[in-house]
């Protein structure tokens, strides 16, 4: 382990953490990939997370703070230092005096859209079956089919990694635009959302959810593990149509495949590394730039060693 950052783990746990030493990535990542993380600590509440940042700063230890790990390439060297998830009260969804809904960073963003149709709530339908973490989906501005997380976000609560002071983003401060917010650069751990719903026919919400649903199932490979889209829409056109039209469709590096059933997505068909993956997105990006002029820029955050 670099470094011996496993001196710090009897620490880290008199915090109450749950700590475990050399934990492999690849459980998780949906696209089953990654090396293991030196120490991969799970924190519950406000104390443990503020007692942990304190500890990492003075010593030099670096954190990187995963959601579900749905939008995810991890090294096959694995992740230097601290990987950070959040659990506990930080999974809690209730509402606010005002109305909104007060959401955890570390629930499931299905979670979200479950609890929005059971109070009849209409807003977040886009989001149902993303495979990601409400504070994920608000770090990256998630998004599909017309919707995005910053048509339902009203603020963002956060810790500094540099400071270990909470506060807070609100409206333009949140700095949303396509795939970006205000935390994209690093920096911060979003602890919660703040989300504005309105009143709909739960029926309704229902049915478009189950539409959405059903679209993705019909377009998308959901039955291998993948990162979801790997490249961001490039303007005036489709990355996975630029993907199929240069014929990458089933094309195989190692363990790494363009899905045959939707060319925006890179599938793990058994074993694939991060090597495999990242040949596979640099060949398609240099054929799709040398064959129609267009730069593909992925999205899907690469991180590790």
């Amino acid at each position: 382990m670099a470094n011996n950052y496993l001196q710090y783990k009897p620490l880290i746990e008199s915090f109450g953490c749950e700590v475990r030493a050399d934990e492999p990535m690849k459980v998780h990542t949906s696209f089953k990939i990654g090396g293991c993380a030196d120490l991969f600590v799970t924190v519950s509440n406000d104390r443990q997370l503020s007692c942990l940042i304190g500890l990492c700063n003075e010593n030099d230890i670096p954190i990187f703070v995963l959601g579900n790990g749905s939008n995810l390439l991890v090294s096959d060297k694995g992740i230097r230092g601290v990987v950070l998830r959040l659990s506990g009260e930080f999974c809690d969804i209730g509402f606010n005096d005002d109305g909104t809904l007060h959401c955890g960073a570390g629930a499931q963003l299905s979670r979200l859209c479950a609890f929005a149709l059971d109070n009849s709530l209409t807003g977040l339908e886009f989001a149902w079956g993303i495979p990601g973490s409400c504070g994920g989906a608000a770090f990256m501005d998630a998004g599909a089919y017309g919707g995005e997380m910053k048509d339902v976000v009203v603020s963002c609560e956060h810790v500094d990694l540099r400071t270990g002071e909470f506060g807070s983003f609100t409206g333009d401060e949140l700095d949303y635009s396509y795939r970006h917010s205000a935390y994209s650069g690093g920096g911060y751990v979003i602890t919660a959302l703040n989300i504005r719903l309105e009143k709909g026919d739960k029926r309704e919400i229902r049915a478009k959810m189950d539409d959405l649903m059903g679209r993705r199932k019909d377009k998308q490979p959901l039955e291998y593990p993948s990162a979801g889209s790997v490249f961001k829409r490039p303007a005036g056109y489709f990355a996975g149509g630029l993907i199929e039209q240069c014929g990458f469709k089933g094309t195989q590096v190692g363990g790494a495949q363009v899905s045959p059933k939707h060319a925006g997505f890179i599938v793990n068909v058994g074993d694939a590394t991060c090597e495999d993956v990242l040949d596979l997105i640099e060949k398609i990006q240099r054929t799709v730039r040398e064959e129609t002029g267009v730069q593909l820029e992925c999205e899907v955050r690469k991180t590790g060693e």
